[in-house]
């Protein structure tokens, strides 16, 4: 039996059809996986006896808290996740951790949970928890809060249970030590199901029939009642567990393998294949099976886990690799297959269907008549449409060397390009070098095809293609556009050609070739297949895999030369092991008579239909993980407040798509920084530095290999406090200490300069003061000296003496000399003026009245304007001098009245007055008062001159206070309001 055993083994076949992939604690993957479950946010989710894990398809997640509360145990064993969410976590020694919304709730024994291991759970059709555990059944009613025992009273052992399964028809069946027993809707008892011995694990067939697994090696039917007789028991199946899925297939949990299994599950009829350890299998022991909702496959086993997916392309299944295959479209299903090592063949998805012999193929083409013509390097083959096959050998001197490329021009001429020969037209037999044509490319023609004119076109090597017709040889290179390398494949498609290089795409439009990009800086390399489909796609085959561009794109290119076509790829994660041949046999793809497309690497052909691609609709839930700053980690949450100063920020993301994570894309913003959305591939991370201080949103968004995306994505609001001296407070403060530095040197500068005038003013002063010490020590005394001489002589004269009266004139002229020469020697002899406008007028007033002058000052001094200090300095002068000179006064008097409301003035002497207001003759020989009017109207003051002939006069200035105080525009003119308040209410 064991040697039996090992020969059922070795010759099931491998498992064709599905990408598989392992981890054996690779990126933190778990090992000895007893089950899954997948949440309804997409993760994964995986119990070990090294505790619960998460996966998003990428990395594995240690998971020693779930939504912020910790495990009630590491040492986890069921798994399950109910239709309202809820996550439910069993432990291997007892208790069960439920996690919905933030919240954990636990049941223990307390709560009527049957002790022991929590071997499975399963939701019922009501919504009820049912739950397996090393003691006992356990049920939890919808809503309640305790768990009720399920046992005796219902017929069923209180013995350890292992399973419960609800049948498509609402059966309930549990497995427990020492067999199955169910229950049908409605009934209260449960009854024992056949065969009668200890069964553990159960899976349901899509047509109703529940297998049942010893545990060991051995599967049976299960059914309600025993058969007719009630004959033994006997295993129709090996495997220690089995799991159906959406599609129907079997997949048996074998010892040290995965098996699947078509309907009807047995026999040869099952097509029985098998994924083990040799074929790279995580481990031993497959011991759980569970798909996910995008309908991968999961297997835990003791080593680790694998997931299996279905692949867009089916490799043809073979016992040995092909070497070299060439594929030729046979006129009915499927393909021929001719390599180095086997015979010709014909065969389908499913493997070989007839040999038809043997012939290394290296070159085909068909006829206008239906017939195929087979080359290899020392004969052709021709199959005519009846299938009749003529078998025609080379040229002697042509044996030996390989068959690149044939076609069939419109004369029925053959054109066949030899390796290492050239190009040649076969007719009556007889092989023409070049056809006999002047201008043919030297080198080898590596595709050969026909147009719907009969013309043959070459792609040659070296950039080269050649059109053949009516005679003559017209070659296009780099000149008509083309910057291919070796041209690899040709296709005729309606009046334009396709071809294909070792450097791209291009297309001739019936004049020129028009080079052809692909979006999103992808390349198109070494393309050696090309085939337009019924529905208009264009399906591209080279080095970087299969490329599929979609009809209306298609169309738009011939429209707009140069515009940048999008690709949709396909490569190793959809099962094509190894890429486009590169010389011989071309071309590398072909499509069937039923629309299937044929593939050939190296070493495989495999197939895809395009009309019917599998596609995945789900879009890939988003999820933020964490957020990095400095050396702080913030886990996920609605938002984020930073630390002061970090401003380097490593955000963490991820979407859920379990299938080909490798393809799903990421899209970002940072809302309030990023102007656009920023493309990160499939980078699951976004990077900030130096980020300025403010409100932000960071938003992503992903999309699935089929790129279907997920619009709403996942949000994170993010908060970057400013540091102290990026704050409204800092930059007040620095304008604040600014203007005083500002203000500071300006008050350094002020005094620097009023210093440095103070000097010079000294200086001119001091001079001022050396001249009229001159001119009173020698001007003045001398002039003072002749008029008492000339006194005394005039004393001498008689009175009424003529020379008395002249001398006596030319005296008065003297005085008045005098006194204008003493009031110059003043103005010279005045010091400089103080700031202050009292005492400079005191001072000017001492100086030029001496003992008849007197000042008084009313109210504190206080600051002037400028302007308003200058011209009442002038208009005060003015009026000491017009008193000094003219009125022969014996007492002036200044006062000076600094109220709140104003500043007044007044001149006042007791001299001989002015004549009368209407003397006009008088008035315009005093310019001096009309100055004074009018410097008063300048500065907004009011000037009242009063004299009367004889008794003196009286000059009085009054300013406001807004026009003669600094700052104090606005109070003054309150106080004076006030003040105009006072009478009207006190009339009242």
């Amino acid at each position: 039996m064991l040697v039996l055993s090992f020969t059922a083994l070795a010759g099931t076949p491998a498992l064709s059809g599905y990408a598989h992939t392992s981890w054996n604690g690779q990126r933190g993957a778990p090992a000895d996986v007893v089950q899954f479950t997948q949440t309804r946010d997409g993760w994964l989710w995986i119990s070990s006896p090294h505790g619960l894990f998460r996966f998003d398809g990428v990395d594995f997640q240690r998971m020693d808290s779930v939504q912020g509360h910790r495990l009630h145990a590491n040492n986890t064993l069921g798994l399950l996740t109910t239709r309202d969410g809820r996550l439910w976590v069993g432990g291997r020694f007892g208790g069960i951790s439920v996690f919905s919304a933030g919240r954990r709730q636990l049941f223990t024994e307390a709560d009527g949970l049957p002790r022991g291991s929590v071997m499975t759970m399963t939701e019922g059709p009501d919504g009820g928890v049912w739950v397996a555990t090393s003691t006992g059944l356990g049920y939890l009613a919808p809503g309640a809060t305790v768990f009720r025992r399920i046992g005796k009273a219902e017929g069923l052992p209180e013995t350890a249970t292992r399973q419960i399964l609800f049948g498509r028809d609402g059966r309930q069946w549990v497995s427990v030590q020492g067999g199955i027993y169910f229950r049908d809707p409605g009934q209260a008892r449960y009854r024992r199901a056949w065969p009668h011995i200890d069964l553990m694990a159960m899976a349901e067939a899509p047509d109703g029939t529940l297998w049942g697994s010893d545990g060991i090696d051995k599967q049976y039917r299960v059914l309600p009642a025993a058969p007719a007789g009630n004959p033994r028991p006997r295993a129709e199946l090996g495997g220690n567990g089995a799991l159906f899925d959406r599609t129907g297939t079997m997949w048996v949990l074998k010892l040290d393998a995965l098996e699947r299994r078509q309907a009807p599950y047995t026999g040869s009829a099952a097509n029985a294949q098998q994924l083990t350890r040799a074929h790279g299998m995580s481990g031993p022991l497959p011991q759980t099976a569970f798909e996910d909702r995008e309908g991968n496959l999961w297997i835990g086993t003791s080593a680790g886990l694998d997931r299996l997916r279905r692949t867009r392309l089916q490799a043809v299944p073979v016992d040995t690799a092909f070497d070299r295959p060439g594929i030729v479209v046979d006129g009915h299903e499927g393909v021929i297959i001719g390599d180095q090592r086997r015979p010709l063949g014909r065969y389908d998805s499913a493997g070989l269907r007839q040999t038809l012999g043997r012939l290394d193929l290296t070159a085909a083409c068909r006829a206008a008549d239906g017939g195929l013509w087979l080359a290899g390097a020392t004969e052709r083959w021709h199959r005519n449409a009846a299938g009749r096959v003529t078998r025609l050998p080379h040229p002697p001197e042509l044996a030996g060397n390989a068959a690149q490329a044939m076609t069939i021009d419109g004369k029925g001429r053959m054109w066949a390009s030899i390796s290492r020969r050239g190009l040649f037209r076969i007719e009556d037999g007889t092989w023409h070098k070049d056809g006999g044509l002047p201008g043919m490319p030297d080198g080898l023609a590596l595709s050969l095809t026909t147009d719907a004119a009969g013309r043959v076109w070459g792609g040659f090597d070296r950039n080269r293609i050649a059109m053949i017709g009516d005679g003559r040889v017209r070659v296009f290179g780099e000149a008509d556009g083309l910057r291919l390398g070796n041209v690899q494949v040709l296709l005729v498609d309606g009046a334009r050609l396709w071809a294909g290089g070792q450097d791209g795409l291009a297309w001739y439009d019936g004049a020129r070739w028009h080079g052809v990009g692909a979006a999103g800086g992808q390349r198109l390399r070494g393309i050696s297949g090309l085939v337009r489909t019924r529905t208009g796609e264009l399906w591209l085959y080279g080095s970087d895999g299969i490329s599929r561009i979609d009809a209306a794109h298609v169309e738009r290119l011939l429209r707009e030369p140069g515009w940048q076509l999008p690709l949709e790829r396909f490569d190793a994660l959809d099962g094509l092991v190894g890429s486009a041949e590169q010389l011989r046999p071309l071309p590398s793809m072909a499509q069937g008579s039923d629309g299937r497309l044929w593939f050939a690497t190296a070493s495989e052909v495999a197939s895809l239909d395009p009309a019917a691609l599998s596609r995945n609709a789900l879009a890939p839930p988003v999820q933020v993980l964490s957020l990095h700053a400095g050396e702080l980690d913030f886990p996920a949450q609605a938002s984020v407040r930073l630390p002061i100063g970090e401003r380097d920020l490593r955000i963490a993301y991820t979407a859920l798509g379990l299938a080909i994570p490798e393809r799903v894309r990421f899209r970002y913003r940072l809302e309030g920084f990023d102007q656009r959305w920023q493309e990160a591939g499939t980078r699951r991370e976004a990077v900030y530095t130096n980020l300025p201080p403010g409100a932000y949103r960071f938003r992503v968004i992903a999309a699935n290999e089929d790129g279907v995306w997920n619009e709403s994505g996942a949000t994170m609001a993010l908060e970057v406090p400013p540091r102290f001296v990026e704050t409204g407070w800092f930059t007040a403060l620095a304008v604040l200490l600014g203007g005083v530095l500002l203000a500071a040197l300006y008050l350094l500068r002020v005094r620097r300069l009023t210093a440095h005038m103070r000097d010079r003013m000294k200086e001119r002063l001091a001079e001022r003061e050396r001249i009229a010490r001159g001119l009173h020590d020698t001007l003045l005394q001398s002039v003072q000296g002749l008029i008492m001489l000339f006194e005394q002589q005039a004393r001498r004269l008689p009175l009424g003496a003529e020379e008395r009266d002249r001398i006596e004139q030319t005296l008065e002229l003297a005085d008045e000399l005098m006194a204008e020469g003493r009031d110059c020697i003043a103005d010279l002899r005045t010091a400089q003026e103080p700031e202050e406008l009292s005492e400079a007028l005191s001072q000017f007033g001492s100086v030029l009245l001496q003992q008849r002058f007197t000042a008084t000052v009313n109210g504190k001094p206080r600051l002037l304007c400028p302007r308003v200090r200058d011209e009442v300095r002038v208009i005060a002068r003015e009026a000491l001098f017009n008193a000094a000179r003219h009125a022969r006064a014996g007492r002036v008097e200044l006062v000076i009245d600094y109220r709140p409301d104003g500043l007044a003035v007044l001149v006042r002497d007791d001299g001989c007055g002015m004549a009368a207001a209407g003397d006009k003759a008088q008035q315009r020989k005093h310019y001096g008062i009309v100055g004074i009017g009018e410097r008063a109207r300048a500065i907004g003051a009011t000037c009242t001159l009063l004299s009367t002939p004889g008794q003196g006069t009286v000059m009085q200035l009054d300013i406001p206070a807004e026009r003669a105080y600094p700052g104090r525009r606005t109070a003054a003119l309150f106080l004076r309001l006030r003040q105009r308040r006072r009478p009207h209410a006190e009339a009242a």
